[in-house]
């Protein structure tokens, strides 16, 4: 990693990862240089994803193939632009941009072409192809960073750029309409994103969720209703009311699956959203008999982003979320480990200095 000649010989602070399943190793290393078509950004917020627990575990071994180690992870980044690289506009200079999952996409593919630059099949992604933004600094292709509306936070946007732009396609793809009736499995991160995003829509949501707390999170977020699958079926109360139009599942367990794809209605759909560890198993005549769908969706383009970036600044999306020290990312993902987390954590590393 090339230092930036502009910012003379400081360093940057970083946690990276060298190993899976270890923890990843607080290290100052050169700030890295904008090469042609990019911006070098000074780190402001750096959303802590479920995803990246998966990642430096080595918990899923697609990806665990494409990693690039040592690796600087984290990709839901709002920062400010430092300095341009050759053939970038010098008006970006000091304004305030977002980096999301899909780091570059290449147009051209027959993905990019019908509009679907999220599955790229030549994409860089960030924090697992290319260095993210658990940093104090990094570099970033100037056409795809997106602005950040005056109105959001540096803290508040950081989560919209995975979490929030990830269940934002999903509801859309799902062709969500108004009065149809939603469920939502899993009230986190996604989950408590995915209530708001489906009220907006002008969805009735009922939330499921084996947490009371999660759940008074849900209620906060828009959710008319609120399940404990600990205390009752709730498939089977799901299904005793008439089943539901979408059951977004926004968490890797399998049991919320196996509970999801029994309560569709007729023509209802299954939308898989949080990626389980696990095999999963349905059965595919009750699915047929229904002519229930199953769905899936990963991230978004960058007009999604734009596009939920729009909703947040209009009020109607708001992520709980925690601010803390990049010293403290190993605690974070213990944390996450044991399920302990509402919303979403954000990494400011501005208050390593505080």
């Amino acid at each position: 990693m090339r230092a930036s000649p502009g910012l003379g010989s400081r360093s940057l602070r970083a946690a990276i990862l060298h190993e899976f399943g270890q923890p990843l190793s607080l290290e100052d290393v050169p700030i890295p240089v904008a090469g042609d078509g990019e911006v070098l950004l000074q780190i402001e917020a750096c959303g802590v994803c479920h995803s990246d627990l998966h990642l430096v575990s080595g918990d899923w071994p697609a990806f665990a193939k494409l990693i690039r180690r040592p690796l600087i992870p984290g990709h839901e980044i709002v920062g400010r632009v430092m300095e341009v690289g050759a053939g970038v506009s010098a008006n970006l200079r000091d304004t305030r941009v977002g980096v999301p999952w899909v780091f570059w996409s290449c147009g051209t593919c027959s993905n990019c072409l019908e509009g679907r630059e999220n599955i790229c099949q030549n994409r860089a992604i960030t924090g697992v192809t290319v260095n993210g933004g658990y940093a104090e600094f990094m570099v970033a292709k100037a056409s795809h960073v997106i602005s950040i509306p005056e109105s959001l936070s540096s803290v508040e946007a950081a989560p919209l750029f995975c979490a929030g732009v990830t269940v934002y396609r999903a509801l859309r793809n799902a062709e969500v309409k108004p009065g149809q009736r939603v469920a939502i499995f899993g009230i986190g991160g996604l989950g408590h994103l995915a209530v708001q995003v489906a009220r907006a829509m002008g969805a009735e949501v009922v939330a499921v969720d084996v947490d009371d707390a999660k759940l008074a999170l849900a209620r906060e977020s828009g959710a008319q209703q609120t399940l404990n699958s600990v205390k009752k079926d709730a498939a089977a109360e799901l299904r005793a009311s008439g089943g539901v139009h979408l059951a977004l599942v926004a968490t890797p367990a399998k049991s919320a699956y196996d509970a999801a794809f029994t309560v569709p209605r007729a023509g209802g759909a299954v939308m898989i959203v949080g990626l389980p560890y696990e095999l999963l198993t349905f059965d595919a005549v009750k699915l047929a008999r229904n002519e229930a769908r199953i769905l899936t969706s990963v991230v978004g383009t960058r007009q999604d982003v734009r596009d939920t970036l729009a909703l947040a600044a209009a009020g109607k999306l708001h992520c709980k979320v925690e601010s803390r020290p990049l010293a403290q990312i190993n605690e974070i993902l213990d944390s996450m480990r044991r399920g302990g987390l509402l919303g979403r954590m954000v990494l400011v590393p501005t208050l390593e200095k505080m």
